[in-house]
């Protein structure tokens, strides 16, 4: 098992609530988490796409009953979203028991259901943690593991194949998994192939600023039936919009969301690039990289950080904008090149923002300063600069 940072963060939460949920997309590591941190409390593991572990919960308040003293792992909770009214009443008596901390650890494939279903029987009793695929701090420590981790994605069974063609096969098997199944099952009935084709095109179109209707002209559906597509998708954390940083700066300020698939290995499946070689010479090469960087810190946001980008009408422009708790703001600029150079509407969008700290995040491992409260970074070392900060 690949350590992974998240796991000390479900350790905690289950320390100190009654019952946490760990969300993410499928095959993430979810279960192999929840079992190695079940492992030391004698967890009892159900999953609820196995039929005879959904016949053990026939009486599910008299089971959660018989089971108190030890933490219930509960896996494709969405299987049984009735489960959670049963919960809050059993969260609540063992609280009145003493027995009220570490009592459920809920797996879950998509926020929406999770998240509503959760929201309207556990507020008060519930940790939310989201689980994202392999990043670059997780990894092994060479220039070698992270190019992989680009190419292939950070699912692991993906990350881990033993050939980068296996792992595409792997990565194709999931969004034909995720299409014919999961999608219908999350989601209202839609057509496959065309939600198939508009997740083609948004990978296509990686990094830029989302155009409802001329992705609803391409796939001659209504623009309505496109933003609920995409919806969906990001629901099923799939799919990232991030949002444009507005703020009362007297400029004509973008209003789009910047639209990316948040996993590079599953960017890559859907525009068949199969090989590092391939990628460095395909054109979304740029741009996959921004949206890998992207979701790589994101994963290590201190809490109430908030993140969006910055663009105006006259071009003044930066890749990512973190907003911390005290308000302060870090300007955060990728590039792929190892000698990077700034474009004019960087350093505009500073003199607009005045952030406190602005960084340019490149693909080498040196660290050194571009110009005067400007410095080159690496992905792993703005991560550890992150992590500072929590």
């Amino acid at each position: 098992m690949i350590p992974r940072f998240v796991t000390r963060q479900v350790e905690e939460a289950l320390r100190l609530q009654s019952a946490v949920a760990l969300i993410g997309p499928r095959q993430v590591g979810k279960t192999t988490l929840a079992l190695e941190v079940g492992r030391s409390r004698d967890a009892i593991y159900l999953d609820l796409e196995n039929g005879e572990d959904r016949a053990r919960l026939a009486n599910p308040t008299l089971y959660f009953e018989s089971t108190e003293d030890k933490l219930v792992i509960l896996d494709e909770i969405h299987r049984l979203p009735e489960l959670f009214q049963t919960l809050r009443g059993v969260i609540d008596k063992g609280r009145r028991k003493k027995k009220g901390k570490g009592r459920f650890l809920i797996l879950g494939s998509a926020s929406m259901d999770l998240l509503r279903q959760s929201g309207e029987s556990l507020a008060g009793r519930i940790a939310y943690i989201n689980m994202t695929p392999l990043n670059a701090a997780e990894v092994d420590d060479s220039s070698a593991a992270r190019q992989n981790l680009w190419l292939r994605g950070g699912f692991p069974d993906s990350y881990l194949a033993e050939s980068d063609q296996a792992s595409l096969s792997l990565r194709k098997d999931f969004i034909r998994t995720y299409l014919e199944r999961d999608i219908p099952m999350f989601g209202p009935r839609l057509p496959a192939e065309s939600l198939q084709r508009l997740w083609t095109m948004l990978a296509h179109r990686q990094a830029s600023m989302l155009n409802a209707s001329e992705l609803a002209r391409s796939l001659q559906v209504s623009t309505q039936s496109v933003t609920r597509y995409i919806d969906l998708l990001v629901d099923l954390l799939l799919v990232r919009r991030l949002a444009p940083y507005h703020a009362n700066l007297g400029k004509r300020l973008v209003k789009s969301p910047k639209v990316f698939v948040r996993d590079s290995g599953l960017l890559h499946a859907l525009l068949n690039i199969d090989s590092t070689n391939n990628l460095l010479g395909h054109p979304v090469v740029g741009t996959s990289w921004e949206g890998f960087v992207i979701e790589t810190l994101l994963s290590f946001l201190p809490w109430r950080t908030a993140a969006f980008f910055y663009r105006t009408a006259v071009g003044a422009e930066i890749d990512l904008i973190l907003e911390h708790a005290d308000t302060s703001l870090w300007a955060i600029e990728i590039k792929r090149s190892l000698s990077p150079k700034l474009e004019r509407g960087f350093h505009q969008a500073r003199l607009d923002l005045k952030p406190s700290r602005s960084f340019v995040v490149h693909a080498g491992d040196d660290r050194f300063h571009l110009a005067e409260n400007i410095e080159a970074i690496s992905l792993l070392a703005l991560t550890r600069e992150l992590r500072a900060q929590s």
